[in-house]
Formats: C-alpha cells, sequence, structure tokens
C-alpha cells in the first residue's frame, strides 16, 4: 500500500481506536441512575459511520494524503482528546459517559467548564472532524452530521433538564454566563 493512502488509513484507525479504548476505561466514579442509553449509541454509531464512511469515501475517490487536511485533522484529534482528559479530570468521581446526576453531584465550574458548558460534546464534535479532514470526507462528514445533530440535540436537552433539576438557579445563572458547547466568549470573573 502507498503511503500517501497508508497514513491517512492508519491515522484515522490509531485515532479511532484509541478512543474506544478511552471509552473502556475503568474510572473510579461514583455511580448514579442512568437517564437514558439512546443518546450514547447514537454517538458511537456517528463515530463508526465516520471511519467506515470516511474509509469507503477515501477509497471511491481515490484521495490521496493532503498535508493541509492531514494536519487540520490530526490538530482538531489531539484537541479533542486534550480537552475530554481535562473535562475528565474536572468531573472527577462524577464523570459519566450517560446522563447521570448523583445525590452527592457537586457543581463543576473549573478547567474546560469555565468556558463551555459541555465541553466533552464540542470534543466529539472535533473528533469527527479529524476523521473527515484527513480522509478528505466531506460527503461522509454531511451525512454522520444529520445522524449527530440530533443526538446532541436530544443529549443537550436531557442533561440540561437533568442539571436545573439539581442546580435550579445556580445552574441557570451558569446557562446564562457559559455557552453550551462552543467557546465563544471569555468566562466571567465573577
Amino acid at each position: 500500500m502507498k503511503p500517501e493512502i497508508f497514513i491517512p488509513i492508519a491515522s484515522v484507525f490509531l485515532i479511532y481506536t484509541a478512543r474506544i479504548i478511552e471509552l473502556r476505561t475503568k474510572r473510579d466514579t461514583i455511580r448514579g441512575p442512568v437517564k437514558e442509553n439512546l443518546t450514547f449509541r447514537l454517538f458511537v454509531l456517528a463515530g463508526t459511520v465516520m471511519v467506515a464512511g470516511g474509509l469507503v469515501e477515501f477509497l471511491i475517490r481515490h484521495s490521496q494524503l493532503f498535508w493541509p487536511t492531514f494536519v487540520a485533522g490530526w490538530l482538531c484529534a489531539f484537541f479533542s482528546f486534550a480537552l475530554r482528559r481535562r473535562a475528565i479530570a474536572a468531573l472527577g468521581k462524577f464523570w459519566s459517559l450517560h446522563v447521570e446526576i448523583r445525590d452527592n453531584h457537586q457543581f463543576v465550574r473549573s478547567g474546560p467548564f469555565r468556558f463551555v458548558r459541555h465541553p466533552t460534546y464540542f470534543s466529539m464534535i472535533l473528533e469527527l472532524l479529524s476523521g473527515g479532514f484527513i480522509f478528505n470526507a466531506y460527503w461522509t462528514m454531511m451525512a454522520v452530521t444529520l445522524l449527530f445533530i440530533p443526538a446532541l440535540l436530544m443529549r443537550l436537552k436531557l442533561e440540561e433538564s437533568a442539571l436545573i433539576e439539581k442546580f435550579g438557579p445556580t445552574y441557570k445563572d451558569y446557562q446564562q454566563e457559559t455557552p453550551a458547547i462552543f467557546p465563544y466568549k471569555w468566562p466571567s470573573t465573577k
């Protein structure tokens, strides 16, 4: 296999494998009632479709390594993993892959939560972009968007409702001050 074909394929599979390993990593967390499982499954499906569809699009179009988008893809992957790691560290024992609010749940505004309410969802967007950029798979990115955006909106609605129910006006103030996913403004200095 030619390097200009092998390098993008190996890169995307390395990123995807690292993400799967991260998903399966056991963490010292406090369990709580899981509100639903569908959105988690849809997120995993979106990632899988991005990899499989991107690979098919890459091979069908006889694409080759295109350095600008290759580098952009790896930058997205790097920032995705770094952001997610910081979010997991900030949440500590309250980290979960699901909407899972505990009785003793603590409200976290440190780390990346200063800039966005849901940094892991921003990291997921970056991760999906990484595969699309590395493979130059723009049709696949558009198709994945049709799957990912509704799942993300459903998850946001569930999670925001659960957080308002748990933290009340404190969380509502946080909603007013801090963007949901995209860090488009500097955090307040309260």
